[in-house]
This record gives structure tokens, sequence and C-alpha cells, in this order.
């Protein structure tokens, strides 16, 4: 299996497990530029150069060797699951990606027929993201109408493949406190060139995809959709330190355990 959606900075000094719609543009940004004093000019997920990747097959041999004999600092992020499957909706659901297409070509008119989402004009938001969600649940429990995208699989399935294929993570931090956060994984490697979190854009590569978002996000979420949620995250929350109860509580309600995290997503 290797490790899919792991990056590693060409000089190898730190390596990352890609956790979609958890800051991921932003944070492959930085590693390009902590290796060579600038940013990627596009989307840091085109990037065939610059930063070692999994889906390179050169990259391969050398991020299994930085993983396996944890040579090189190991972290990810996570993002609090009501504020990332929203997000995901908007994003994938709602809006036009960069090669100008809606997302995976027939889903969403599968969605429009099926469930009865919305997406154009001046729809209806909390109504048709609610449906989104019912899909959603399908997708993780029962693997239909299709497998689960990777924009909404849960957290821990993404970081549990790097666990079980013998990594090690050294650092998992809130996306919600991104500064804090990437300033430790800073501190702890040697970078060719300084970077200053306080100054660097914000490479939120799906913003402008989608319609702005009409409601604070605990007005998304009913009894129903935090039933959902519940069912499709509970792990998320637990391992994650989110507050499962309250939609509108976006920050974390305790520290992260890795020893937790490696032991419970190492089986």
């Amino acid at each position: 299996m290797g490790f899919p959606g792991t990056w590693m900075t060409t000089s190898e000094s730190v390596v990352y497990r890609v956790v979609p719609k958890c800051a991921c543009s932003t944070i492959g940004q930085v590693m390009y530029y902590s290796d060579h004093g600038e940013f990627f000019d596009g989307d840091i997920h085109d990037a065939m150069a610059g930063l070692h990747k999994w889906a390179i097959p050169e990259s391969q041999p050398l991020i299994e060797a930085a993983v396996k004999n944890h040579t090189s600092y190991a972290f990810t992020a996570v993002r609090n699951p009501y504020g990332r499957i929203l997000s995901s909706f908007f994003d994938k659901i709602c809006g036009i990606q960069r090669n100008g297409k809606r997302y995976r070509g027939n889903m969403v008119p599968l969605l429009i027929q099926k469930y009865g989402i919305e997406v154009e004009g001046d729809f209806d938001q909390v109504a048709s993201f609610r449906r989104f969600l019912l899909f959603a649940r399908d997708t993780i429990r029962w693997r239909r109408p299709m497998d689960p995208d990777i924009h909404w699989s849960a957290m821990s399935g993404h970081i549990s493949t790097y666990i079980v294929n013998r990594g090690t993570y050294d650092h998992i931090f809130f996306t919600e406190k991104f500064n804090e956060g990437m300033q430790t994984v800073l501190d702890n490697i040697e970078a060719a060139h300084p970077v200053d979190l306080a100054t660097i854009p914000r490479f939120n590569e799906s913003e402008g995809h989608g319609p702005k978002r009409a409601h604070p996000i605990e007005d998304y979420f009913d009894d129903l959709s935090i039933h959902l949620v519940r069912e499709m995250y509970k792990k998320d929350f637990d391992l994650f330190k989110y507050d499962i109860d309250n939609p509108g509580n976006k920050l974390p309600i305790a520290e992260i355990d890795l020893a937790e995290v490696h032991a419970k997503l190492g089986d």
C-alpha cells in the first residue's frame, strides 16, 4: 500500500500526510517555500517537481525510506468535522472546480436527481446541505451510490494509513490554530529558507469555487444532521478532541494524545 497522500520536502527535512480540507494547500506551500525560498506558482496540488509526493513514482523510495527510518520530522493536521464536511459541500458540490467543470463529472447531477439537492442560483443552502449529508453518510456507511470521496471520508482513515505502514507522527495540529501548529513543525526542522507564518498568504485553493456561506455554521446542523455527523465521524471527534455536541464550537476541547492516536489507528 505504501504511503498514499504523503508529501516530503526535497531536502527531506519534513514529511506530511495530506488530509483533504485541512489547510493542505497552505501547508504544501510552506513546505515548498522552506526549501526554495519562493512559493509554487499555481496550485501546489499540481506541482510535479520541487516537492516529493507519493503520486510521483520517483519520490516513492525516498518517502518510504524517510518514513520507515523516521529520519524526517513527520506531521499532519486535522479540522473540526462539522466545518470540514460543510466546506466540502460548498467547494465540491456547489462549486465549479479549477478546470471549469463540476467536481467528478456526473456526481452533482446524481445528487440533484436522487437526493433533491440544489446548487444553482439563490438556493436553500441549509436544506441542500442536509440532503448532501444523507448522501455522504450513504457513501461512508454503505459505499452507495459510490465510494466515499477523500474530501469527506473520515480524517482518521487518512491518518491511519501512515501508521499502519510503520510511520510515526511527531506532531498533529489543529487547522483552527494553524500558526501555532505549523510553527511547532518549523521549530523542529532545519529549513533552508525561514518562513514567517504571520505574513505569508493563505493558499485556500477552494475559495471562490462555490457560493458564500450564508449562515453561521450551527444553522446548518439540526438534530438529524448532528446524528449523521456523529455516525460518520465519531472516531475523529474522539481522537482529535473536537466538541461532538456543539457544531458552533469549532475549537478543540482538549489536546491530541499522540500515543492514543498511534495505538487506536495502528491496528
